[in-house]
């Protein structure tokens, strides 16, 4: 649960408060300058999104008229709300390269390569991501612990390593929004007051179908992805793997510490954490790494010499030192979103696409954008479920539609997009983990748009949306629309 009370279009003073065109001006300096930034001069995303802070916080103080003090608090607040997301970041680089150093990852390559082929393996993928992540309740836990075995096992059966980053992350944030022990899923059910269960019950149609859409797809272009693989080559690859590691059962013994953990209910960070700890003590034991050699692979990264280059780019790491790269583009991202929440900019944005809603298509629609653009805007799940989830808390109630309608259209919308914004918190780490840039991977996340879509879907047939008893929507549900049904586990 995050502690974050953004401020609302009602709480601000009318005389401080932005204009619809003030509060678009930040907005279109941020777009220049990462389309100038990134685009025409190829810089990395660090100073076009400090360019955007620049601009924002001299538009903030000498137009809007906030003090500094106002603008650092808005950044202290976002950075607060982010810590977590660093510290993740920060303890999964240095998890990746402790597990490679102990041989955990060359192991669930080895006989990842052993079992699969390539026709299977990416609807496998999935599924397994799907699984894990409902029972742990974190799709970046997912992703960073098994994320790059994952990719490695793709590769040696010819698979495009965007294809194989897409079914991992579709499974991982499919099986994370099921999951009563996600972070994001209890959010989204708090901040629009909806019993957790209900929350979930209620985003359980819409979910199925757009990952059961995901596995179709992913067993379809899964016959063609890797072609014929030559001769021999899993051989070799096996072979470069057992040549500079041990590979046994033992190996696998940081994977069972840090998912019993997760299962167990312990938060992401201390179970990840354990893991880096699990990992070293491994190396020592299994591989045979000396004590400073075995944390300094943790913390500076591994470049394994097995004699294939295919290997040695999949198991080479940065550790914990890496992660700095990734994580000051979310300091900056996070720092810009907290100026845009603490001058109200994200406020005024929300409330006027609010006026847009007629019916509830259009209220389910607005809900969508208002998620997706709090993700772009403000590079944070957190915000993309907290800012629309209190802010049209009230258009719900005044249509009579339960607050659940509310809960799944903020996190089918929000959750599931957050790995597509490159600057995001979500994008950043995905990327940095898996080793694949958003963009590559994007057309490959099915899950992410086919979520989104079906909610769509869902506003504009009224299937699945449940009115309040007596609101009189129920008299005029068209059947099989799910409206006032009293289907089990929609009230």
């Amino acid at each position: 649960m995050v502690a974050f009370e953004p401020r609302l279009f009602e709480d601000i003073d009318p005389d401080e408060r932005p204009s619809l065109a003030a509060a678009l001006v930040p907005i279109a300096g941020m777009i220049v300058f990462l389309s100038v930034g990134i685009v025409a001069f190829d810089l990395d995303p660090q100073f076009p999104l400090f360019w955007g802070i620049a601009f924002t916080g001299l538009f903030a103080r000498y137009h809007l008229g906030l003090s500094w003090d106002d603008l650092y608090d808005g950044i202290t607040d976002s950075l607060l709300m982010g810590m977590k997301v660093i510290i993740i970041m920060f303890t999964v680089y240095a998890l990746i390269s402790s597990w490679i150093q102990a041989g955990t990852i060359p192991g669930l390559m080895y006989y990842g390569l052993e079992f699969l082929t390539p026709a299977v393996f990416l609807p496998v993928t999935a599924i397994l991501a799907a699984i894990i992540s409902f029972a742990v309740g974190s799709s970046w836990t997912t992703a960073g612990a098994l994320g790059v075995a994952f990719i490695g096992i793709g590769s040696g059966l010819g698979i495009p390593e965007p294809m194989t980053a897409g079914a991992i992350l579709s499974g991982a944030y499919a099986g994370d929004k099921q999951s009563p022990l996600s972070d994001t899923t209890n959010l989204a059910a708090a901040v629009t007051n909806t019993d957790l269960y209900d929350h979930i019950n209620a985003m359980r149609a819409g979910t199925l179908v757009a990952f059961g859409l995901s596995v179709v797809l992913y067993a379809a272009i899964g016959l063609n992805a890797a072609g014929s693989i030559p001769a021999g080559r899993l051989a070799s690859i096996q072979t470069a793997l057992q040549g500079s590691y041990v590979i046994s059962p033992l190996v696998f013994l940081p994977v069972i510490v840090t998912f019993g953990l997760a299962i167990y209910g312990i938060p992401a960070v201390p179970a990840l954490g354990t893991g880096v700890f699990a990992g070293v003590f491994t190396s020592m034991l299994v591989q045979g790494t000396g004590f400073a050699a075995a944390w300094s692979a943790a913390q500076s990264g591994t470049g394994p010499e097995t004699g294939m280059e295919l290997v040695n780019g999949l198991l080479d790491s940065s550790g914990l030192i890496g992660g700095a790269w990734i994580v000051t583009i979310a300091i900056a991202a996070l720092s810009l979103g907290g100026m845009l929440e603490r001058t109200g900019i994200l406020a005024v944005l929300a409330h006027h696409l609010g006026r847009l809603c007629r019916g509830v298509a259009s209220l389910t629609g607005v809900t969508a954008f208002s998620a997706v653009s709090m993700n772009i805007l403000a590079a944070e799940q957190y915000v993309s479920i907290v800012v629309p989830g209190m802010t049209l808390r009230n258009l719900y109630e005044e249509q009579g539609l339960k607050a659940k309608n509310l809960s799944r259209a903020i996190e089918a919308s929000g959750t599931t997009t957050s790995a597509l914004i490159p600057w995001g918190s979500g994008g950043l780490f995905m990327a940095g983990t898996l080793g694949v840039s958003t963009l590559e991977y994007a057309p490959y996340y099915f899950f992410g748009f086919l979520s989104p879509l079906v909610l769509l879907i869902m506003g504009l047939t009224g299937w699945q949306i449940v009115y309040k008893e007596g609101s009189g929507a129920d008299e005029t549900a068209s059947p099989g629309s799910g409206v006032g049904t009293g289907v089990p586990g929609e009230d």
